[in-house]
């Protein structure tokens, strides 16, 4: 058989080269195409009527009367805060992470309402938050958002956006449609079993003597790998008192935040970090569900706040709390509500970076005693 001629050879190994630079290209083209696709699926971008962190967000700004320039879609009206976590070192059995070792770490925070409007007059039934930047010098930090609810009021992001639609203030009354909320429970029983349990606790009189709570569970992890489902809480050591009937009767639309600038200006504030530990058959995917009282509950440290200043650029204005941003040792549940959280507080971060910043309600005055 004839042999192929040196330039025939040529052509061919050409050809061939040719042909696995194109399978090669095809490769890595379906490799971007499927990561572009995973992107899209992520953003809603795919399915219209799927929720999205865009959705969710959308929904807030809906339900607030628009786009509030430059603030949070929720939480917006807020104050920076100060101050140190000193752990006692109870919390290394069940989590190795380092902020739960003995020792004082740094806190950036902010307190804030729920609702998406910054200039909003404070209400006695507002509820109240805290956000906390938990910075220990390994560089790993813990991120936290908790709310002084004793439950969550729905269960799944579904639900979470039909209750944000059911519960918008109507323009005429100022109100949600009382005709609404009433449907949207009707269809949810557990969103009225956790109104029940909210209503059966009173709000307090201010930020300083309210307890936060995390709500959604998520686990420790020791060094031995043992994993424990867990809840936590601020509990203040200010003495709780019920808001009085007439405090919101006066002229100061801001008597909360104010009332914890004049506290802070007295001297520190302080909650103790409890983890309540959870016992087999606990449910760790739902936030509607409280645990019962007697599981055992570990006092893990101390959160002392002594300063508080105005939202500006560089301190709490612009971090975001997510709730998955967390150190070796505290991992994410089962919760649904993670990701939303997660996600939305992204995209709402996203957003308001990108808008012009107007100034903050809550003003902190610079001279004097305390912030």
């Amino acid at each position: 058989m004839p042999q192929d001629s040196p330039e025939s050879q040529r052509y061919r190994l050409a050809s061939l080269t040719d042909k696995r630079a194109l399978s090669k290209l095809g490769i890595i083209g379906l490799v971007v195409l499927i990561i572009v696709m995973c992107f899209a699926y992520a953003g809603g971008w795919l399915w219209a009527d799927r929720l999205s962190q865009a959705k969710v967000i959308d929904g807030f700004e809906l339900a607030n009367g628009g786009v509030h320039s430059g603030f949070r879609r929720n939480h917006a009206k807020g104050v920076c805060v100060t101050g140190s976590f000193e752990s006692n070192g109870a919390g290394a059995r069940l989590s190795r992470a380092t902020v739960l070792s003995p020792g004082s770490f740094a806190v950036a925070g902010r307190i804030s309402l729920a609702g998406g409007h910054p200039g909003a007059a404070d209400e006695p039934t507002d509820v109240r938050a805290m956000g906390l930047r938990i910075l220990p010098p390994t560089g790993e930090e813990w991120r936290t958002a908790m709310i002084d609810l004793p439950v969550f009021v729905v269960r799944d992001p579904e639900s979470f956006y039909e209750q944000l639609l059911a519960t918008k203030l109507d323009p005429a009354t100022g109100k949600p449609d009382p005709a609404k909320v009433a449907a949207f429970s009707n269809a949810h029983p557990e969103f009225a079993a956790a109104m029940k349990v909210v209503k059966s606790n009173p709000f307090s009189s201010g930020f300083a003597n309210a307890n936060y709570n995390s709500l959604i569970a998520f686990r420790f992890v020791n060094a031995a790998g043992v994993v424990t489902p867990v809840r936590w809480s601020m509990v203040a050591t200010d003495p709780f008192a019920p808001e009085a009937a007439d405090q919101a009767k006066g002229p100061d639309k801001n008597y909360l935040f104010d009332d914890l600038i004049a506290r802070l200006a007295r001297g520190p504030v302080q909650w103790h970090l409890v983890v309540t530990i959870a016992k087999p058959g606990d449910a760790t995917d739902d936030a509607t569900i409280r645990w019962p009282a007697d599981r055992e509950h570990v006092d893990v440290g101390t959160l002392t706040l002594d300063r508080a200043e105005t939202e500006a650029p560089g301190n709490c204005r612009d971090i975001n709390f997510d709730p998955l941003a967390l150190p070796a040792g505290i991992e994410s549940s089962d919760d649904p509500l993670l990701s939303l959280r997660s996600a939305g507080y992204s995209e709402s971060f996203t957003r308001r970076e990108g808008e012009k910043k107007t100034p903050s309600a809550v003003q902190v005055p610079v001279t004097g005693k305390g912030p």
